[in-house]
């Protein structure tokens, strides 16, 4: 029996190998700019600016034209689009000389819409004293040497610059840039802006020779790697298994030892397809240095914990005949329902925070629905047939006593 539970385990592993490279392979091809909306494009042309792109996040676009100045400097001219819908706020976007496209570091241009619908544009350096709460004030950027809030295309407002970048710093094959709206201010100055993932993820490095072709993507795609793993594992093997224990085990069915196997088997296949998301999800939050999504992180945590306590018991299982083997498998049945509701709270905090729409929620749902239909049945099921079977026996029994003797 053990042969064939390591030949089905590793059965089952095959899929989730396959399932890992495939994601993984994914993440390796490129992602092409998409075009820009005809109202840009227009207005792009009109300043002579012969590349435009859709960006990733925030409905925004850009467009962009550059030529070497020197054998030292590269003269770049972008327009920047965004939607503001709030009477007030600020729309930005800079470059950052750094190693890797991130706000600390940027050197931003922000235009500013102010309640009365007038608009200040002006540069900034962003610091980490800025993500401590400090104020941002405007300072000088020498390489900035024009920039203008131009007309809106769409309800959307846009701004324009010139800039002569040093080319020993900045390249235009793997420029690091970044762009942002944020909707408060204060005293004229900008506030900070909101935390969703559309916002932490406004950053890309951009090839501006090759049709804007972008490499900063891949966390979203790891995102998305991330949630479907912990939704098939964490999310639909692990309640198959306590399905399979809980109805196929000894009553009302008895599918021995075909129980235990597609129990193992979907527990040992939903851990490691789980721990894989989980560890994916680490590794996203240690990229994202600025922002934590510290729920989502801590019951994730909890859950890798508990399943681990779960999976030891492959090893420490006590025998049948211990004494305390009844407690221990109290501790097991309620361990397990226990962390099936962290699962199922965190994949909907998960879900809320990927932003996925109604496609991953609903879709989540159905597969609950799904679940717990088959789980309900059976239980339905298990107690009808207790009943019938005491009924039974009860009648058996009145069927067996003696009559009484006659006086």
């Amino acid at each position: 029996m053990k042969r064939q539970q390591k030949n089905m385990s590793s059965s089952l592993i095959l899929p989730l190998t396959i399932l890992t490279v495939l994601s993984f392979l994914s993440l390796a091809i490129g992602h092409r700019a998409q075009p820009c909306s005809e109202e840009f494009l227009k207005l792009a042309q009109q300043k002579n600016l012969s590349d435009c792109k859709t960006l990733r996040t925030l409905g925004a676009e850009f467009a962009w034209s550059y030529h070497n100045v020197t054998n030292k400097s590269i003269e770049l001219e972008i327009m920047f689009c965004a939607t503001l819908p709030t009477p007030q706020g600020w729309m930005a976007w800079g470059v950052n000389p750094g190693k890797r496209p991130e706000m600390i570091g940027t050197k931003a241009i922000i235009a500013i819409k102010h309640g009365d619908g007038t608009w200040k544009i002006d540069t900034y350096n962003v610091t980490k004293e800025t993500r401590n709460g400090c104020s941002l004030l405007p300072s000088k950027i020498a390489f900035v040497t024009n920039m203008s809030v131009e007309q809106k295309v769409a309800n959307r407002n846009t701004m324009y610059a010139r800039l002569v970048l040093p080319s020993e710093v900045y390249n235009v094959t793997k420029l690091n840039h970044v762009w942002q709206v944020g909707y408060d201010i204060e005293d004229g100055h900008p506030l900070g802006h909101p935390t969703t993932l559309r916002n932490v993820d406004s950053t890309e490095v951009i090839d501006l020779t090759d049709n804007g072709r972008s490499t900063g993507q891949y966390r979203s795609y790891l995102r998305s790697v991330h949630g479907v793993l912990n939704i098939i594992g964490w999310g639909t093997l692990l309640p198959i298994g306590i399905i399979t224990a809980r109805y196929f085990r000894v009553f009302p069915f008895k599918w021995e030892p075909m129980w235990f196997n597609l129990h193992i088997g979907c527990q040992l296949t939903g851990f490691l397809v789980g721990i894989t998301g989980w560890a994916i999800g680490l590794s996203l939050g240690h990229s994202s240095r600025y922002y934590t999504f510290h729920a989502h992180r801590n019951y994730g945590i909890l859950i890798f914990t508990l399943s681990t306590v779960q999976m030891l018991a492959f090893r420490l299982k006590p025998k049948v005949t211990d004494d305390y083997r009844k407690y221990w498998n109290m501790y097991h049945h309620f361990l397990g329902y226990g962390l099936l509701a962290i699962i199922f709270i965190n994949i909907f905090k998960g879900i809320t925070i990927l932003e996925g729409g109604v496609a991953w929620k609903w879709g989540y749902i159905g597969n609950l629905a799904l679940l717990g239909t088959i789980a309900f049945g059976l239980e339905v099921f298990t107690w009808i047939r207790f009943f019938m079977l005491k009924h039974k026996q009860g009648h058996k029994a009145n069927k067996n006593q003696p009559e009484p003797e006659a006086n």
